[in-house]
Formats: C-alpha cells, sequence, structure tokens
C-alpha cells in the first residue's frame, strides 16, 4: 500500500514549460510510460528538451498521472511501472 501524502489536481494547477522543468529538475530519476516501454531518466545526465519533451503533452503540459515519490518521478501511465511500486 502507497501513502498518499500530497495530491494537487492537475486541472487546477497546470505545470507549462520551464515549470516542469523546475518540479523535475531536482530528481534522482523519471520513469516515464511510452506506449508499452518504461524509459529512465537521470534529469542530471539527460538532455533537457528532449526529457521535456517525453514528459509533456502536446498543449505542453507535464503528463499525467505524475507521481512522485521521495525523490523519483514517474510520470505517464503504464500497468507494468505502478505495479512495481507497492
Amino acid at each position: 500500500m502507497i501513502l498518499v501524502g500530497d495530491e494537487i489536481d492537475a486541472k487546477k494547477h497546470v505545470l507549462t514549460g520551464e515549470k516542469v522543468w523546475e518540479t523535475v529538475a531536482g530528481a534522482e530519476k523519471i520513469y516515464v510510460a511510452s506506449g508499452q516501454k518504461i524509459l529512465e531518466f537521470d534529469p542530471a545526465d539527460s538532455d533537457k528538451d528532449q526529457l521535456l519533451q517525453k514528459i509533456t503533452g502536446r498543449t505542453g503540459n507535464l503528463r499525467a498521472p505524475a507521481l512522485r515519490i521521495g525523490n523519483v518521478f514517474y510520470i505517464g501511465f503504464n500497468t507494468a511501472m505502478y505495479e512495481n511500486l507497492g
């Protein structure tokens, strides 16, 4: 079981562009669902523009769902990615 500390409604608090980068730049790892694949990024070693392209949608907003556990982000939906969390 995972306990939720803070929940933010993405419809009310939209993150775009530089705000998205500010939110994830200090993360230890970022896992991104991309179809059936799970991509792993280390923001410190990743190309900023390429990473932003993967974690934002067509509108430039942070993709949903976006989950932060500790200093690790899980972005997008992939059943296998979330099954391994608990």
